[in-house]
């Protein structure tokens, strides 16, 4: 028995040549070789695409173009997102995230931090209304105690006592979370 022949040209292109030595080409400005696959596929299909529309005389140089166009937006692509890192954010649990650099936090660390600022949420809403008031103008405007107690009509010594039951409250709050 005579071994069956298997067809290697496809649309006028020699698939060893495509997965042998441009695929090599592909891996080395990639760096990964799913990516590299991804690429030559991605060119396969539009090549069969264009094909359809027209005949291609050089297929060979339009699957080299068709791979460099698919590169350039590809990279396009993943220029939009920022890698996230190998969790080096979640090494020092309350470090400052401007001290590690410019990565971004892992997904478990993004749950985490929802987590703690819902609850702090919820121990500001059950807060008294002008103690939540207080709180507000000082901790997130940014505003003086005698501004607050200017615009509230409040003195001194009561915006100074909001302030502490609010900062007493959250406090606790944060211990039982951290447990």
């Amino acid at each position: 028995m005579k071994p069956e022949v298997v067809a290697t040209t496809w649309y006028g292109i020699d698939l060893r040549w495509a997965y042998a030595d441009l695929l090599g080409g592909i891996y080395r400005r990639t760096g990964c070789v799913h990516r590299a696959y991804d690429v030559l596929h991605d060119a396969l299909v539009r090549v069969a695409l264009a094909r359809r529309l027209a005949p291609i005389p050089e297929p060979h140089a339009y699957v080299r173009t068709v791979v460099k166009s698919v590169l350039i937006d590809r990279y396009r692509e993943e220029s939009r997102f920022v890698p996230l890192p190998d969790d080096s954010a979640d090494a020092v649990p309350d470090a400052d995230p401007s001290l590690i650099g410019d990565s971004a936090p892992s997904a478990e660390r993004i749950a985490d931090l929802n987590q703690r600022l819902r609850s702090i949420e919820r121990v500001i809403d059950c807060l008294p209304p002008r103690c939540r008031q207080v709180f507000w103008y000082y901790c997130i405007e940014g505003w003086t105690q005698p501004q607050i107690a200017a615009t509230l009509d409040i003195s001194l010594k009561v915006v100074e006592r909001h302030l502490v039951r609010a900062m007493v409250d959250i406090r606790t709050a944060r211990e039982d979370v951290l447990g």
